[in-house]
């Protein structure tokens, strides 16, 4: 190894996972399968009228484009939302961040918003002011949109080993992605290197891991040992921004950090 291998090794180690094993996703499920009771609404209702705590909703709404871009602001995120059109991803809004920039062509269009509820308030002065999900108005080019549908999406609570998987196609909204793999022999602790990917929750062998976030330090998730088997394990990801069908996860041996 030369001196420049040397270096470099030392100074990016992230980009050196010797032997990183990678997980492939073959399969996946669409998230109808663990849609909640829909309902209708002319206004966004926050999470809690329509019996979701914690999770994940889906806000859809049919708009008018009017000339190839338009800016859509909504006045309340509680606290995060996958923005998409048509099933194209076009970015995200949190409470922060309210108003995103839709491009497309002049004319109808369904618009998704995929929203979790990160946390709740559990102290000081905004303790009272609690609602998660979309609230308030919505508007597209000043224009508000009105005719919601809005579907609590039972994320958590679905079983992954009881959902029906089909060959990887087109999965250009979120929904479950599945893949097998065997086991490496090697001794000590196991992650699985999440990095690459968006928001979202993973299960291995029917367990719940965890979730990931790729706005955190941390993009790697500790797997007990004891849900690993030599071959034929199981993972399965849900995603809310990530829509690459060739994207892959890995196992590492020590802890992956941004």
């Amino acid at each position: 190894m030369n001196k420049i291998c040397l270096l470099l090794c030392c100074l990016l180690p992230g980009l050196f996972r010797a032997g990183a094993q990678e997980l492939k996703m073959t399969e996946y499920a669409p998230l109808t399968q663990i849609y909640g009771e829909v309902c209708e609404s002319d206004e966004l209702l926050p999470m809690g009228d329509v019996g979701v705590e914690f999770g994940y909703v889906l806000y859809q709404a049919a708009i008018t484009v009017p000339a190839g871009e338009a800016a859509l602001e909504l006045e309340n995120v509680r606290d995060y939302a996958a923005v998409y059109l048509d099933g194209v991803f076009q970015g995200t809004l949190t409470d922060n961040r309210k108003t995103l920039t839709l491009k497309a062509e002049p004319g109808r269009h369904t618009l998704q918003l995929y929203v979790e509820n990160i946390g709740r308030i559990t102290y000081g002065p905004e303790i009272l002011d609690n609602s998660k999900g979309l609230f308030g108005e919505a508007r597209l080019g000043g224009e508000t949109i009105a005719g919601w549908t809005i579907t609590p999406l039972e994320v958590r609570d679905a079983d992954p080993e009881a959902l029906e998987f089909e060959a990887l196609g087109p999965c250009n909204t979120p929904c479950f992605r599945r893949g097998q793999f065997d086991r490496a022999a090697h001794e000590g602790a196991v992650y699985l290197d999440v990095s690459g990917w968006g928001m979202g929750e993973v299960w291995i062998n029917g367990h719940y891991l965890g979730s990931f976030w790729d706005e955190e330090k941390q993009q790697s998730i500790l797997i007990p040992a004891e849900i690993l088997a030599e071959k034929g394990n199981r993972i399965v990801v849900f995603d809310l921004k990530n829509n690459d069908p060739g994207a892959t996860m890995r196992l590492s041996d020590k802890p992956v950090f941004k």
